[in-house]
């Protein structure tokens, strides 16, 4: 079983999908013909996508490092590049509260969704 797409609720599909297009390097995918909302679905990896859907009056939970987020592995040779972006889109990066053996940092996306990316190459199992 491998994980196929997270979908997330916002009030602004054009802006969540271009800072995740500009910040992650998502790119856009053709959108199917059955969705009848406003909505834009981007290619994380192969097979795996998020999915952004326009719903009014859409609020993100209240979450920290130790409540509901989202954790993604990204390249090491890109880190500090998409902490660099993250910083020039004018978001906070949120260090952990948790200390690890490899890098790791948060930060919210312009919903407030909380985000983990996590170094790739230099992560190892704490098992």
């Amino acid at each position: 079983m491998s994980f196929a797409h997270l979908t997330l609720e916002t009030n602004d599909v054009p802006g969540t999908s271009r800072f995740f297009q500009t910040v992650m390097k998502w790119p856009s995918l053709a959108m199917p013909g059955n969705v009848d909302v406003d909505a834009d679905w981007l290619k994380i990896n192969s097979n795996q996508e998020l999915h952004i859907l326009g719903i009014a009056g859409a609020v993100p939970p209240v979450n920290q490092e130790y409540g509901r987020h989202v954790a993604f592995f990204h390249a090491g040779d890109d880190f500090e590049g998409v902490k660099k972006r993250l910083l020039e889109y004018g978001m906070e990066i949120i260090p952990p509260i948790r200390a690890t053996p490899f890098p790791r940092f948060f930060f919210r996306d312009p919903n407030g969704y909380l985000f983990e990316l996590i170094n790739q190459d230099e992560y190892q199992s704490e098992r």
